[in-house]
């Protein structure tokens, strides 16, 4: 049994997972099923000028599926995509033909960070505003905001 708060290192050393908030278990599962429950990859590309974000999200709609998400503030657009690492040529040929130059391209898989946040609606290290705060008289001090009780493997 390891109970940790970071996710990462959940994610390498657990066999099955239990996500823990405000006390409670919310899922459990491996990592892969604890993954794919937030859904598949996503596509995520910088552009060199914020000039170029609408021709980016034009050129990534075919392949998107879900809504993109743009930061204009740092040039990057994400989308959810579900063919995988295949649509990379693609990608590059389509935003090369419509004159999209890219800083950065990127094919990212679900982490459990994004699994915590899917299901509390909020990132493992902060804490709930409404989250009761832990009762008097306990032995311990517990932190209820982002433990996983992983069963390590050996």
């Amino acid at each position: 049994l390891l109970t940790t708060q970071y996710l990462d290192e959940a994610d390498r050393l657990a066999s099955t997972i239990a996500v823990i908030d405000i006390g409670k278990v919310i899922a459990s599962g491996t990592s892969r099923e604890l993954k794919s429950q937030v859904g598949g990859e996503r596509l995520e590309v910088t552009v060199a000028a914020a000039s170029e974000l609408d021709a980016a999200v034009s050129v990534l709609a075919p392949f998107a599926a879900g809504e993109p998400v743009v930061d204009a503030a740092t040039l990057h657009v994400t989308v959810p995509v579900s063919k995988g690492a295949g649509i990379l040529p693609e990608v590059v040929r389509d935003m090369d033909a419509a004159g999209v130059t890219l800083d950065d391209l990127a094919l990212r898989h679900p982490t459990l960070d994004d699994v915590f946040l899917a299901l509390t609606g909020h990132a493992a290290e902060e804490t709930p505003a409404d989250a009761a705060p832990p009762a008097k008289g306990r032995g311990r001090r517990q932190k209820e905001k982002a433990m996983l009780t992983p069963e390590a493997t050996s």
